[in-house]
């Protein structure tokens, strides 16, 4: 193999495995919209919430298991709190209601974890070291590769949850047609509540990651910009378009800093993805696998 041609997969690698870190923090949207059609911008505070309990619960001495055990509930809660308080009283309302309501959540949330843990900035060791592996000839991320596993064995959880058990079948029954389903008896307060403590432990995976590549610190929550262009490509209601938009968001970034980037400037990684989600947006606005909406005139 040609030293560029395997420089070029490297970078292309590196990408995808971003990407995945991507598609998980958008998971955590999609659930949210997919079944009440609430565009969950606490997601990000919801992703720095987890992270910085679970870090701060390991600096006071708690055992690794317990920290996680104890985060995992607390994201629960959190998850259930917002739901009940916050959402169901807006049950109907206007779209950019129920937007806007997500966004005091997360400036909530965001002011809860600084009551909470305080202000600094923590390091987060999963005990993974980021050093790369020789994998015949091409240079990948030991951390990359945990990170991108992790993601996929929590796709492959939800996957099973929503195929296999009650509770799921119900949740896909509500994303398909939300009056039907209720006129079947599914009790919507009930699954709605499910969906959100599903975000919450999405969120408490994407925040050990995310927290364990970036350090926790506030300006953690605003991952959840990086899953914006992923849901344009992917389609708003589509976990399979939130993986696959995923990798390509991912990919774009890292190929256009490194072969780009020094024709036009740096920087593009920055904003790359924006550009191309705003012209897939023109094209396609509902997405890879997005529902198009079909109205009757």
């Amino acid at each position: 193999m040609s030293p560029d041609l395997a420089f070029l997969i490297e970078v292309v690698v590196g990408g995808l495995l971003s990407g995945v870190m991507y598609a998980l923090v958008a998971i955590g949207f999609v659930l949210i919209y997919k079944t009440s059609g609430v565009l969950n911008f606490a997601q990000g505070a919801m992703v720095l919430f987890a992270a910085l309990t679970f870090v701060s619960l390991t600096e006071r001495g708690l055992p690794f298991p317990a920290a996680l055990a104890a985060t995992l509930a607390a994201m629960g809660v959190v998850g259930l709190a917002v739901e009940r308080t916050v959402l169901r009283p807006l049950v109907n309302q206007p779209p950019i209601t129920l937007f806007m309501a997500t966004l005091g959540v997360a400036y909530v949330i965001e002011g809860a974890a600084q009551l909470a843990w305080g202000t600094q900035v923590h390091g987060l060791d999963l005990g993974i070291d980021d050093t790369p592996i020789d994998l015949g000839g091409v240079l990948v991320s030991r951390f990359d590769l945990f990170a991108a596993a992790t993601a996929g064995l929590m796709v492959a959880l939800l996957s099973a949850f929503f195929r296999y058990t009650r509770t799921g079948l119900a949740f896909r029954a509500v994303a398909d047609d939300p009056l039907a389903a209720l006129n079947t008896g599914l009790r919507l307060p009930r699954i709605w509540s499910a969906v959100w403590i599903a975000a919450g432990i999405v969120a408490l995976v994407a925040g050990l990651l995310w927290g364990a590549r970036l350090g926790v610190q506030f300006s953690l929550s605003l991952v959840v910009l990086k899953a914006l262009p992923v849901l344009v490509l992917g389609g708003f209601d589509s976990i399979a378009g939130a993986i696959v938009a995923g990798l390509i968001v991912g990919a774009v970034e890292k190929v256009s800093e490194v072969y780009l980037g020094p024709v036009i400037g740096g920087g593009i990684e920055g904003w790359i993805a924006y550009v191309a989600a705003l012209g897939f947006l023109l094209v396609r606005p509902s997405g890879l696998f997005g529902l198009r909406a079909v109205e009757r005139v």
